[in-house]
């Protein structure tokens, strides 16, 4: 199981041309990471919430509980797409 390493922020991230030097997470990894941030911000804005905060703390919640109970589950990867 790895650790997240959270961004030190745009300006912070060295590479090598695979990763960042500085939290180690793969270009890949950042930039899903980004999509699914946005997708969540744009969502949020969307529904126009004024309590924006209560949001986030809900998915930080939901998430949590639902990585728990797939690895509890013995499902941590998601299926593969057939091609």
């Amino acid at each position: 199981m790895t650790l997240f390493t959270p961004c030190k922020g745009k300006t912070a991230c060295r590479d090598d041309g695979k990763q960042c030097l500085v939290c180690g997470r793969s270009f890949e990894e950042i930039a899903r990471t980004r999509e699914l941030i946005d997708a969540l911000a744009d969502f949020a804005c969307a529904q126009d919430y004024g309590n924006v905060e209560a949001f986030a703390d809900y998915i930080a919640r939901k998430l949590e509980k639902k990585v728990t109970h797939r690895r509890a589950c013995g499902i941590e990867k998601p299926p593969q797409a057939s091609t």
